[in-house]
This record gives C-alpha cells, sequence and structure tokens, in this order.
C-alpha cells in the first residue's frame, strides 16, 4: 500500500519523512482496513446521502446567485499528486479571482445558502465520491492547495503518505479557522506561521499513533460536533 522510500517524489525523501514512512510501513494491515472500511463506508453513505445531496444541489440552483451548483479546486493529495476537489458552491462565481484562497469569518463571497452548508460541513459532502475513488479517505489530513503545500516544511510531506481526508483531528480543532483568520488582515501570513504548523503538529501525531480505531474514534467525533452545531 506505500510505495518503495526511494521511489517516492523528491522532497519527500528526507530523515523526518522516513520516520513516519517506517511507522505507516509497520502497519499495512491497518492500512488495507482503512481502505476496506472508506469503500463501504462510501457506498453506503451515497445511498443514504443521495437524497439530501440532489436536495441541496436543487436549492443552489434556483438560489439568487446563478452559477454551477458544485465548486472544484485544485487540491493535492497522497504522494503530492493533484486532483479536483468537489464540493457544494457556498461563495459567489468567480470568488478566487476577487479574494484570498482562504475563507474568513464575515466573507461577503459567501452566499446566504452557503453560511448554512458551511456552519454544518454540508458543502464537503460531494467529497464521498473522491473516497470511493481513493483520491481521499474518510479520516486524513486535509487537502491544501498548492500555493501552501509548495512551502511545506520538509516534515509536512509525511502527511502525504496516505490519501487526503474529509475530517481529522486537526480539523475538528479548527472547526472555527474562519474566525482566526479575521484577527488580522494578512490571512496568508496567520494561516501559514499561526494555524498550519499547529494543523501539522495533530496531523503528524496521527500519522504517530495510526491505526483503524482511531480512525473509527476520529468519524465519531466529527458526527458528535456536526450535531453540536
Amino acid at each position: 500500500m506505500l510505495k518503495s522510500f526511494d521511489k517516492l517524489p523528491v522532497e519527500f525523501q528526507n530523515d523526518q519523512v522516513k520516520h513516519y514512512y517506517n511507522i505507516l510501513k509497520k502497519k499495512r494491515h491497518s492500512i488495507l482496513l482503512k481502505r476496506i472500511t472508506d469503500i463501504i463506508m462510501a457506498v453506503v453513505l451515497i445511498i443514504v446521502l443521495c437524497l439530501p445531496m440532489l436536495l441541496i444541489a436543487f436549492i443552489i440552483k434556483i438560489s439568487a446567485t446563478k452559477g454551477p451548483v458544485f465548486y472544484k479546486q485544485e487540491r493535492i493529495t497522497k504522494y503530492g499528486r493533484k486532483f479536483k476537489i468537489l464540493k457544494f458552491r457556498t461563495m459567489i462565481v468567480g470568488s478566487d479571482q476577487c479574494g484570498e484562497l482562504l475563507t474568513k469569518e464575515g466573507d461577503e463571497r459567501v452566499t446566504l445558502i452557503g453560511r448554512a452548508l458551511r456552519k454544518y460541513r454540508l458543502d464537503e459532502l460531494p467529497q464521498i465520491f473522491h473516497v470511493l475513488t481513493g483520491k481521499m479517505s474518510i479520516v486524513g489530513t486535509r487537502p491544501e492547495v498548492l500555493k501552501y503545500v509548495s512551502r511545506y516544511e520538509p516534515v509536512y510531506y509525511a502527511t502525504l503518505l496516505l490519501p487526503a481526508g474529509i475530517t481529522s483531528f486537526a480539523s475538528i480543532k479548527y472547526k472555527d479557522e474562519d474566525k482566526l483568520l479575521k484577527e488580522g488582515d494578512d490571512v496568508d501570513y496567520i494561516y501559514m506561521h499561526k494555524i498550519l504548523p499547529d494543523k501539522m503538529r495533530y496531523n503528524l501525531k496521527y500519522l504517530q499513533r495510526f491505526g483503524f480505531r482511531r480512525d473509527l474514534s476520529l468519524m465519531v467525533k466529527t458526527v458528535k460536533e456536526v450535531f453540536k452545531r
């Protein structure tokens, strides 16, 4: 389930990443079980959430803000591969060209429907299809845009040894990230120097303690957090 270390991208081939690579290499069965669980859960969730997703798509389509139902953006997943992440559109069309890549609280680009979808993380539902195809996993480091991955510290590449995830302890911890970004004018600086390093601390700890039961625990915790809202 893992490439040979010498076949990883050059930026991955450092001693810090090798430490986490060796941990994961010893847990091949857990990685296989993780993939099997992803497939089963993705199929079940697609069936269960099919009608709610169709309803959300319909509401977005008839809303006052004209545009596509889905939003696509290039992100980075396992081994630094690029893919187009799929979300329900929560912002005005062309939002990438009229502001930052990051979204802070009160961002005027977010639509009325988009605020509700973001609050309950319903905009993330289409990513279940990425889980089915293997581009993402239910649990794993949230996929970043190339702009931020290109500025990674060497050890951060360890988080790309596994597929990007829909949820993680870091994403739960920073569920109100938009509020933190609102605290300053330079959102890029706040994200790269304050938020991302702390997120990576949690993501690397996840790799250090990687296991199937931990994944199940994070799934349950995510559901609880959503219902809390």
